[in-house]
């Protein structure tokens, strides 16, 4: 008797012979007698008892087509054959068309998923292919039935579903301090510890590049201006001992001097030791300025996953007090305003300043003066972005400005908007953890359902009933996946696994990862928060007080969930915020199909990136973020806030810092500002000149508009899907008629 069911990719479940009923059902209607509910339970009972107590899919599936052979019921037979030969030849004509799409560079939704990848290469074409070729799969072998059916009908999505079968993991806030230190290995070389501030620069990138060929998502180092500090001073002592031998003197005393700031100064009117000191300064700086310019050129240029991609990076720093630390702020501003090549703005890495009450909120702060730079080079280059620590869910309570090691307290964020911070299995920091994986719930779709209901306290009430079992179905499908990623084994990831995830220090090749992965997090993510209100109640929350209530409802309700999921699973599952790119044309299309282009929901190619207002509402920036402002604290799985501003922001950074210090006001975690930049596609000259046609350097009238997708910027709108040029189209400016929040 068959008591369990080998699947496809390899788990074992509990025998139903109601499958088998239901197939041979399906194959009967198709034929002119129709059904034989007798012969149907005859067959199934026959196969059932006759079987070894466990059988593959495989294996039942022939002992059904042997059966219906057997019986009267030839033709039920030919048909139940023909149809698992159709579903193969489907879906192998299915990878066939999407094939002939990469092959022929077509510019589609396939070929233009993702803006940061060149599908059109040689490289990228083989990503793709191997992409279209393995969701498939997971569909139909790693997903349980009941996912795989909201993932087909739209009201589910997994991210990064093509890299299920790897068993690999989103992301991870690199501990800099463990490579810089202790070196590591990358593929078949091996990189002994830094010394001197370029080393560190080179090491940086190649523990992001290595670690980006062992995940599906990006890598951030979360105090970049703390890991580079000691390469500072070693660097200035190394111009010592080089004044050493060319002068023949004895400069050790000079080495540990108290500094308080790396900056360039002539050396005129200077004697002794302070002309020594002052020349090693000037030579430390210049040679930090030229480590930045490094790793930001490097980082613009290294690609990654099998070359057809630059890393997907960002840098956390603006809290390192110390002279050396500041000098590696300063530096990575000054190399970013300067841009890279001849002066073109870096896509790469995502720049975050971590702004502080007490370090750089004040005149009188330390920091202050690299604030207003960074918000001078963020009005030029778009980074850095800006990450509020003093917001309430940012705090941490060991957090203490005098601790040398207080960036393991501080918040850090990566890529679109992730965040890591709260932790119920170990330390609550965003050092050495990420995200583990994350699915997102199409809510737009089950307003629309709900929309039939005319008495709207029984719609609203029909809406959350839906949108609990997509919780507690979302739940298990991260749980589910968890389960199937524990059983890596650390050597599959050489790097992350020895050097980057905390508590990796301890893990044997052999052994999995199942101890240490539980302290990253699962996100449960949301699109379309504005089409799902206008669906319920006819507005989006930037148009009316009723419907900003019900939207806090909404994702509270969401936030209260998950909060009883990550007890009954044992996981950190937090809210998303999601950064939809494909995913927001993606689920507007199959909606539209179904339920029509209705007015202010399925009426454009997209859906409005998680809760913020929609880009073409017209409104004030203050207006936005007062709306925005309280799903921060609700979306602890990742969020970010933005403002269009227009005009040339380059000459009024205070527009910049007015925005920042109003984010601080309301409680705002994380945002940045958007401004008009072009950039020639020619000759890289960039201007934020309006509407500019030609360009002025070499008079090509190839002409981009540098943008910010969802969290990150992208050289050409070239590689842009469909959806998102559509919301790039219909963005609107905020108007900034507000006075500044500073204190």
């Amino acid at each position: 008797m068959i008591q369990t069911v080998v699947k496809r990719d390899g788990r074992i479940v509990g025998f139903n012979d109601e499958k088998i009923i239901a197939a041979i059902r399906k194959a009967m209607l198709q034929t002119p007698q129709g059904e034989d509910e007798h012969l149907t339970r005859q067959i199934a009972d026959r196969i059932s008892l006759k079987g070894k107590s466990q059988m593959t899919v495989e294996e039942i599936q022939d002992a059904v087509e042997m059966e219906l052979m057997k019986s009267a019921r030839k033709e039920v037979a030919k048909v139940y054959i023909q149809y698992r030969n159709q579903r193969s030849i489907a879906r192998k004509a299915k990878t066939r068309d999407v094939f002939l799409e990469i092959i022929n560079i077509q510019s589609n939704d396939v070929t233009r998923e993702n803006a940061n990848m060149n599908a059109d290469t040689p490289a990228g074409m083989m990503m793709k292919f191997a992409s279209e070729t393995t969701k498939p799969f997971v569909d139909d072998y790693l997903l349980s039935d009941e996912v795989r059916e909201a993932v087909k009908h739209n009201y589910l999505h997994i991210h990064d579903k093509d890299y299920y079968p790897t068993k690999s993991l989103t992301c991870v806030q690199h501990p800099l301090d463990h490579v810089l230190g202790g070196g590591f290995q990358a593929g078949h070389g091996e990189s002994r510890p830094a010394k001197r501030i370029e080393t560190a620069s080179v090491m940086a990138c190649i523990s992001m590049e290595t670690a980006q060929n062992e995940m599906h998502g990006g890598q951030a180092i979360p105090a970049f201006d703390f890991y580079l500090a000691p390469y500072v001073r070693s660097t200035f002592v190394e111009e010592l001992k080089n004044q050493e031998e060319m002068l023949g003197k004895d400069f050790s005393h000079l080495y540990n001097i108290e500094l308080d700031d790396f900056i360039r100064k002539p050396l005129d009117g200077l004697e002794g030791d302070f002309r020594v000191v002052q020349h090693a300064v000037n030579k430390t700086c210049g040679r930090v300025h030229q480590a930045m310019e490094a790793f930001i050129h490097n980082m613009n240029t290294i690609h990654s996953r099998g070359g057809n991609q630059v890393v997907f990076s960002s840098i956390n720093y603006g809290t390192d007090t110390s002279a050396e630390g500041r000098c590696v702020i300063r530096e990575i501003l000054n190399s970013t305003y300067e841009g890279v090549g001849s002066g073109v703005t870096a896509i790469f890495p995502i720049q975050i300043w971590k702004k502080k009450r007490g370090i750089s909120y004040l005149p009188t702060d330390r920091n202050y003066d690299l604030y207003r730079l960074a918000c001078k080079v963020s009005a030029r280059r778009f980074f850095p972005n800006f990450l509020n620590l003093d917001a309430s869910f940012n705090h941490h309570e060991l957090w203490r400005e005098d601790d040398p090691n207080r960036y393991m307290y501080e918040v850090a964020t990566m890529g679109c908007r992730t965040r890591v911070f709260e932790n119920r299995f170990g330390p609550k920091t965003s050092v050495g953890r990420g995200n583990i994986s994350f699915s997102t719930i199409n809510i737009v779709r089950i307003a629309i359902e709900s929309m039939g209901i005319k008495d709207e306290e029984q719609r609203i009430a029909a809406f959350f009933a839906r949108l609990d079992e997509l919780l507690v179905l979302t739940a298990r499908q991260l749980h589910e996946r968890f389960e199937f990623q524990r059983t890596a084994f650390a050597k599959q990831f050489p790097l992350l696994m020895r050097s980057l995830w905390i508590g990796a220090e301890n893990l044997q090749p052999n052994d999995t990862i199942e101890s240490v992965i539980n302290q990253g997090t699962l996100g449960i993510g949301f699109i379309g928060l504005a089409e799902c209100l206008v669906a319920l109640i006819g507005e989006h929350h930037g148009e009316s007080e009723k419907a900003q209530q019900l939207g806090l409802r909404i994702v509270t309700y969401m936030r209260d969930r998950v909060n009883e999921f990550s007890q009954q699973y044992q996981h950190n599952y937090s809210v998303l915020a999601t950064p939809a790119e494909g995913l927001s044309g993606r689920f507007t299309r199959r909606d539209q199909k179904d339920f029509g282009k209705l007015p202010g929901i399925t009426d454009r190619e997209y859906y409005t990136n998680s809760n913020h207002v929609p880009v073409y509402f017209h409104c004030s920036a203050r207006h936005k973020a007062e709306i925005e402002a309280p799903y921060h604290d609700l979306t602890r799985g990742g969020h970010i806030f933005y403002v269009e501003i227009d005009g040339d922001a380059t000459h009024n950074p205070e527009a910049v810092m007015n925005i920042v210090d109003m984010m601080d006001a309301l409680n705002i975690g994380y945002g940045s500002v958007n401004h008009t930049r072009n950039r020639c596609m020619d000759c890289g000259y960039e201007d934020a000149s309006a509407h500019l046609q030609s360009c002025p350097k070499c008079g090509s009238t190839n002409i981009d508009r540098l943008q910010r997708i969802t969290g990150y910027l992208v050289g050409t709108t070239d590689r842009w899907n469909r959806a998102k040029l559509a919301e790039l189209n219909d963005r609107v400016v905020h108007s900034t008629d507000f006075l500044p929040f500073a204190e």
